[in-house]
């Protein structure tokens, strides 16, 4: 693909992480073209390409289910040529929201493209037809140092677009990079400039963050900078104070949902929205559902009614999807059942045949991996799952009509006749 931008005279390298990756020995899950192809002219050469977004206009170019993602080099907007728009004392807060970038379709060199974009280890070319790397940035230096930072102004990087914030904390964390102090401050005083950022980008770098396999490492460090409470302040609120000790003890069970996620990562597990959602809210529901522990006004009602005042206010704050959040609550509610007897009520068979199964049997695993005990249960339901696969429909069909409650006759009053 490379090569056929270059046939036709136009400058195109691979860019960002997927040479980051390559350089560090890891295999990239995807790899981005920039080039000083315009979008039409990229699409006019790539039939298989389309052109798409507003803010920031490129071209995914599909073969078979890979999508190769092609931007045109940019550069910074004209109403802020670099180093400039710098904060000052006076007005600093209404000088940084200035900075906030709407609109990102202004095209420069490779550069110019280079210099505006976050980190220097994600600024990187690769020729790969000269098996050249180009960098403009210092980018291979601060990637054999383990270093993460800004191109440029740290404040001015940042407040250009917060959710940097949270991209260099899954960067550090997944790739073990240390954040240079600079950079660290000016996530910490900006963090909640992330109440301002787009809700669907916060939301699929959290859920990034969830399924990174380091999320554990990525939450502490987003909550020790200030940014939890801003995104998630449900979670930051059940955490608690760090300098309690009782506080601390119940933050650890948290802590141990997102290890034993960590856990089931590597071992090649991919959690969906659903699962993610409910590991975030889980702990907070077992705590407003008990009497004892309780924070929000009132007596806890029933279990479904605690989890949709836990996930209800949550949805709204991250403005999260309502389909993944009522998926969610399901899988929660249905944790009760694994540790259910048999009964006319609940038949086993039919709870394994239930669309929401492998799913709130993955959240069982992990509430199993982060306890420490229960794995017998959990194998056995595995064992269930294996031999409802083998099940007729006869024996389905029975279940169910066993599961059914009786109908009840009603006996008829006494009259003349029976006296």
């Amino acid at each position: 693909m490379v090569s056929r931008l270059t046939r036709q005279g136009y400058e195109a390298y691979l860019v960002g992480g997927c040479v980051r990756d390559l350089l560090i020995g890891r295999r990239p899950k995807d790899f981005d073209v920039a080039t000083s192809a315009h979008p039409r002219q990229i699409k006019r050469l790539f039939h298989n390409g389309r052109i798409i977004g507003r803010r920031f206009r490129l071209v995914h170019i599909h073969y078979g289910s890979q999508i190769i993602e092609t931007a045109t080099f940019r550069r910074d907007p004209e109403s802020r040529a670099p180093g400039e728009g710098e904060p000052e004392e006076e007005g600093e807060e209404r000088g940084l929201e200035h900075l906030l970038i709407t609109e990102d379709n202004e095209y420069g060199t490779a550069e110019e493209d280079a210099r505006r974009r976050d980190f220097t280890v994600n600024a990187l070319f690769l020729d790969p037809v000269r098996n050249e790397i180009i960098d403009y940035v210092e980018g291979l230096r601060d990637l054999e140092a383990g270093l993460l930072r800004t191109i440029g102004d740290p404040k001015v990087r940042i407040a250009e677009d917060p959710v940097r914030i949270l991209r260099a904390v899954k960067f550090a964390t997944r790739l073990g990079l240390r954040i240079d102090e600079p950079t660290w401050d000016a996530m910490t005083e900006l963090a909640p400039a992330l109440s301002r950022s787009s809700a669907p980008r916060v939301v699929e770098e959290i859920l990034k963050l969830l399924r990174s396999g380091s999320s554990l490492g990525a939450l502490r460090m987003l909550r020790a900078l200030g940014g939890l409470r801003v995104i998630l302040p449900m979670v930051d609120a059940y955490l608690g104070d760090p300098e309690n000790a009782a506080d601390t003890e119940r933050a650890n069970l948290f802590w141990r949902l997102l290890e034993a996620l960590d856990n089931d990562v590597h071992q090649g597990y991919v959690p969906s929205n659903a699962v993610c959602l409910a590991l975030l809210a889980l702990r907070t529901i077992e705590r407003e559902a008990d009497p004892r522990t309780r924070t929000l006004g009132g007596e806890p009602k029933s279990l479904e009614q605690v989890a949709s005042e836990v996930l209800e206010p949550l949805a709204q704050q991250a403005r999260l999807g309502r389909r993944d959040c009522s998926r969610a609550m399901r899988l929660i509610l249905l944790q009760p059942r694994f540790t259910q007897p048999t009964s006319r009520r609940f038949r086993p068979l039919l709870f394994v045949k239930s669309e929401e199964f492998p799913e709130a049997l993955e959240l069982f695993r992990i509430r199993t991996l982060a306890r420490g005990q229960g794995w017998d249960v959990y194998e056995g339901w595995l064992e269930r799952q294996q031999a409802a696969g083998a099940a007729s429909a006869e024996e389905i069909a029975s279940e169910r009509k066993q599961s059914k409650p009786r109908r009840r006759r009603r006996r008829r009053p006494a009259g003349p006749a029976d006296a």
